[in-house]
Formats: structure tokens, C-alpha cells, sequence
């Protein structure tokens, strides 16, 4: 085998390990019998996992993670997929400005966009209610659909849409049964990255949230001021888990789904 090309797999190998190396390290600490994060572990033990599974507030935390991640999704899905359209039939300066203007949450520091939306939302009463958390967490979810949705429909064959009018197809149906076919992938993976989005914040939660509203980064912040103990990694172990399974199923069902287009698309 040539060596360089032996170089270059282990230089890959390399780039690909360095960013996942620090979790690596620390996940099997969940696992530890002692209290204290340190290597070597004195033993191995599930106490910390027990211990996750009999305290309820490590429930209460991912419901409220799970309503407002997934109601934030829903809501972002719709908005980001209206704004995309229209800025994709839009061009000029005034177009770009919008761009940004749409993309600016991803962009600020989310510190900032944590303060603008407390001074927002606190005249109006929505601090502390799962409403205003909602609403909060929508915001910084937009763009994450927007920046998929956007590119598919500029990337979207517009004589698909003229032939499906011209054998009578309404403008609903044309959209419904052309146009969100095509972009479906596109819009899966925009809501998967809002979620994440929303699921992994804690600087809103920490200016909107309310006792109430805790969720799951929330509660593990408030942790780890008091203590840094295995069970916070037992936790984050359980998000990085969960988080990777819904990212293998969501690529599974585009993997999918692309072959069934491709395969309806010989026959």
C-alpha cells in the first residue's frame, strides 16, 4: 500500500478524532464508582444512572425540554419555510437584508439575543410561562431552517411546478404533492438541527425561564455550581446518546427516501 496514502488515512483519522476526544474522555466517568471526577476509576458502578432514574427532577427538566423542543420545531419548520420562499422569489439589496436580518440569531451573541428577547417578552408578561420559552427558543430555530429550505428551493427544477399546473393541478396541490416532496429532506433536516437548537440552549433559559420551565441544560448548569459530580456526565451521556440516535434515524430515513425517488424516478 503506498505510505502516503497511509499518512493521509491516519491524518484523517487524526482531524476526526480531535474534536470528539474530550467526550470520549469523560463519558466513562459515568461509570465511575467514586464521587470525584479522576482517572484512575477505583471501580465501576451504575449509582450514578440510579440515581438520575429516582430523582424527579431530572423528569420534570426533559419534559419541558422535549414540549418546548418540539413545539419550537413546529413553529420554526413553518415560519423558516414561509420566509425561505420569499426571499427565494426576492433579490437586491433589500433581499439581503432580510437574509440577515433572518440568519442574525445564529450570527449575535447568543448573550445579546438572550437580553433582546427578555426585554422583549417581559412587557408582555411571557417571562417564566412555557409560552415565552417557546417563542424564545422559536427565534433561534428559524434560521437553522431557513439556511436547508432556502437552498433546496433555489436548487428546485421550476418546470416541475409549470407541469403539474399544466395537467390542472391547483396551487395547493402543486405544492403539496410536488414541491414539499422535493424539499422534504431539506426540511427534516432543518427541524433536526432546530431541535438541537433548542434542546441544547441554557443562556435563554437562564433570562426567559422560570422555576417552572426548567430544562435539562438548565438543571444540569444549576448542578454543576454546586458540585461537579459523575452524575452530570451520566446525564450529558444520556443527551449525546439520544441526540446521536435521532441524528442515525433521521439520515437513515433521507438515505430512504432518496432511494425511493431515485428507483420511481427509472421505473
Amino acid at each position: 500500500m503506498n505510505p502516503w496514502r497511509i499518512v493521509f488515512h491516519l491524518l484523517s483519522a487524526a482531524a476526526l478524532l480531535f474534536p470528539i476526544a474530550p467526550i470520549l474522555a469523560v463519558i466513562p466517568l459515568s461509570f465511575s464508582s467514586n464521587s470525584i471526577l479522576s482517572y484512575p476509576m477505583p471501580g465501576l458502578s451504575l449509582r450514578w444512572y440510579e440515581s438520575i432514574a429516582s430523582s424527579s427532577r431530572w423528569y420534570v427538566a426533559l419534559a419541558n425540554s422535549m414540549i418546548i423542543g418540539i413545539s419550537a420545531t413546529a413553529i420554526s419548520v413553518v415560519l423558516g419555510t414561509m420566509a425561505s420562499f420569499g426571499l427565494a422569489r426576492r433579490s437586491g439589496p433589500v433581499a439581503a437584508a432580510m437574509r440577515v436580518l433572518i440568519l442574525s440569531p445564529m450570527i449575535v451573541p447568543i448573550v445579546l439575543v438572550a437580553v433582546a428577547l427578555y426585554l422583549f417578552l417581559a412587557p408582555l408578561q411571557l417571562t417564566n410561562t412555557m409560552t415565552g420559552m417557546i417563542l424564545a427558543h422559536t427565534v433561534i430555530a428559524v434560521p437553522f431552517v431557513v439556511i436547508p429550505v432556502l437552498t433546496a428551493i433555489e436548487q428546485l427544477d421550476g418546470n416541475m411546478i409549470r407541469a403539474a399546473a399544466s395537467c390542472g393541478a391547483r396551487p395547493w396541490t402543486a405544492f403539496r404533492r410536488v414541491t414539499v416532496p422535493s424539499i422534504a429532506p431539506s426540511l427534516a433536516s432543518g427541524a433536526l438541527f432546530a431541535f438541537a437548537a433548542s434542546f441544547d440552549d441554557v443562556v435563554i433559559a437562564l433570562f426567559v425561564a422560570g422555576p417552572n420551565q426548567r430544562t435539562l441544560p438548565r438543571e444540569m448548569y444549576s448542578s454543576l455550581r454546586e458540585t461537579i459530580s459523575p452524575e452530570l456526565i451520566a446525564v450529558a451521556t444520556i443527551m449525546m446518546i439520544f441526540s446521536t440516535a435521532l441524528f442515525l434515524l433521521m439520515q437513515n430515513l433521507q438515505r430512504r427516501r432518496r432511494r425511493m425517488l431515485q428507483s420511481a424516478a427509472r421505473s
